[in-house]
């Protein structure tokens, strides 16, 4: 269990920790290369290849993550093609109680994630997730992914936290431990990020969340 009573301060991911992966993984392993193979007159196959290895050199980086960067590689307006999919944008079960608990606990609580300031709007738009935050933080206005440890020094001069006072809940466990290289002192991943394909097994080396409610702030 969470041990609440050492927290002060709540760092949340937002893709695949509070809104479902399922989005995502839809537009970047369906729709982008069904877009990208009628572009290039390739088959559907092909083109999920072709992006796969593209897009997988590079993993980690603030590319990575950047709409900007593959509407430039890809020659396709991907801000565009999210919003014809933005209907499938949906919180995962029981994060919208779980934020609403952690509001009314008085605890600072502070997104912080690699998405694009672009997707983060759409995603904020479709869901009014910024009602439960004290500030919003995208890795692009650090020029630093969460994957790299200047991300977090940035973090914490714009907003300042005691590191071992402070909770941290993310997907990614490249970015677990990151931040574990820089001190924050109470580590959790999500077991089911992406409700289309089934729960990871709990082999990870942080615990884990299933259901949110297993974990309400006291």
């Amino acid at each position: 269990m969470i041990d609440w009573q050492q927290i002060d301060t709540v760092l949340l991911d937002m893709d695949g920790t509070l809104l479902d992966l399922a989005f995502d993984n839809f537009f970047w392993q369906v729709y982008v290369p069904q877009h990208y193979a009628r572009l290039n007159s390739l088959s559907e196959p092909e083109a999920l290849a072709l992006l796969a290895d593209w897009i997988g050199r590079h993993q980690g980086t603030l590319n990575w993550y950047c709409m900007d960067f593959w509407s430039d590689e890809l020659g396709l307006n991907i801000a565009a093609l999210k919003r014809q999919v933005a209907e499938r944008i949906g919180y995962r079960p029981g994060a919208e109680a779980f934020l609403a608990a952690l509001q009314a606990s008085g605890r600072r609580v502070v997104m912080v994630t690699n998405a694009h300031p672009d997707a983060l709007s759409l995603k904020v738009e479709r869901t009014g997730i910024d009602r439960y935050f004290d500030a919003l933080v995208s890795s692009h206005q650090y020029r630093a992914a969460k994957e790299e440890q200047p991300f977090w020094e940035r973090l914490s001069e714009a907003h300042p936290f005691t590191p071992e006072r402070t909770l941290l809940v993310d997907d990614s466990l490249p970015v677990l431990g990151s931040a574990q290289r820089y001190g924050i002192g109470h580590l959790w991943s999500i077991l089911h990020p992406d409700s289309s394909v089934p729960a990871r097994p709990h082999t990870r080396p942080f615990p884990a969340i299933d259901q949110f409610d297993t974990v309400q702030p006291r």
